[in-house]
């Protein structure tokens, strides 16, 4: 399926790593009315996700925000646990 700008996505559940366990969030809400990014990863833990695809965008959220985006969201297949510290810098 492709995505380009402007297009109104389906709604979905999506799951994150909270404090307490999984906890769901609804596309809809996190995008209602909002300038998004959305990237995923083909692979949490192989190499050039960890080194290059996920720092890549924490590295840039600022500059990525300053073009008026107002969310930037990672999607991956397999479990992100393992960056989780990290997802509050976006």
């Amino acid at each position: 399926m492709k995505i380009s700008v402007g297009d109104t996505l389906p709604n979905a559940t999506f799951q994150s790593m909270g404090a307490n366990g999984p906890e769901a969030h609804d596309l809809d809400s996190l995008t209602a009315g909002k300038k998004i990014v959305i990237f995923g990863l083909p692979g949490a833990y192989t190499s050039t996700c960890s080194t290059a695809h996920m720092p890549s965008f924490v590295r840039n959220a600022d500059a990525i925000r300053a073009k008026g985006i107002d969310g930037i969201y990672c999607v991956s297949v397999n479990g992100l646990k393992k960056w989780v510290p990290i997802q509050h810098k976006f």
